[in-house]
């Protein structure tokens, strides 16, 4: 019986990570959502890590791009990896060797601005804003306007 358990745990593990990426904290919560089995839900996702089938790592990379991409920076991608489990200090290094944080910068920029920089300074300012809100720091927003 237990060893079916077991299998099923493994087996509902192995659905939820084959549709996309998931973090270790993901795909533990999502277990004991199903099971109430914490030990077995620890022991699954033991073995799944093993087999590199679950990696922080990597998770945070593919999410820090596809993030990146869809025009957010740093600051609000590493709050949202914590949510997602991943350890500052991980999210922090993958985030620094992602580099390129300026020019995406002014691409959130160039897409949401196409008359470019606002001559007016409230206007300035709420350009400034909207790229603060998307957790770009000081410095990629002052690289933008310079």
């Amino acid at each position: 019986m237990r060893d079916e358990l077991i299998s099923n745990i493994y087996n509902q593990a192995l659905d939820i990570i084959s549709k996309r990426e998931h973090s270790e904290k993901e795909v533990t919560s999502k277990l004991l959502q199903k099971f109430n089995e914490p030990d077995l839900v620890d022991l699954t996702i033991s073995r799944l890590k093993d087999n590199n089938l679950v990696n922080d790592e990597r998770y945070a990379e593919i999410y820090i791009r596809i993030r990146k991409r869809k025009g957010f920076g740093p600051i609000r991608i590493k709050y949202e990896l914590s949510f997602k489990g991943i350890d500052g200090s991980l999210s922090s290094a993958v985030i620094k060797e992602v580099g390129g944080w300026q020019e995406a910068a002014k691409n959130a920029f160039n897409k949401k601005f196409k008359k470019g920089i606002a001559l007016e300074y409230k206007d300035k300012a709420k350009q400034k804003n909207f790229l603060q809100n998307r957790g770009f720091t000081f410095q990629e927003i002052d690289s933008v306007f310079s």
